[in-house]
């Protein structure tokens, strides 16, 4: 895999607790915040993708009514507290 060098401006605070982390995981500043950058620019681009398929069922009429799927989800709960008890 090829890397590329990014530079970041952190909180002094943040920069100390990431030297703990390092030195507590024997791992370099750099690992752990590209491991940390990676996390969430997967995390935020699900959010967005998500969003964007949602907006997209919404221009196509893929859609349910409010008072439907309250309605769909009530029936599910109830069928679930009836298999409980």
């Amino acid at each position: 895999m090829t890397s590329t060098t990014m530079t970041i401006r952190v909180s002094a605070d943040l920069k100390e607790k990431l030297d703990r982390l390092a030195a507590d995981t024997r791992r370099s500043r750099s690992f752990l915040a590209a491991e940390a950058v990676s996390a969430y620019v997967a995390r935020e681009l699900a959010i967005v993708e998500g969003i964007n398929q949602g907006l997209e069922d919404v221009r196509h009429g893929r859609t349910v009514a409010h008072d439907e799927a309250m309605s769909e989800l009530a029936s599910i709960v109830d069928m679930a507290e009836r298999a409980r008890s």
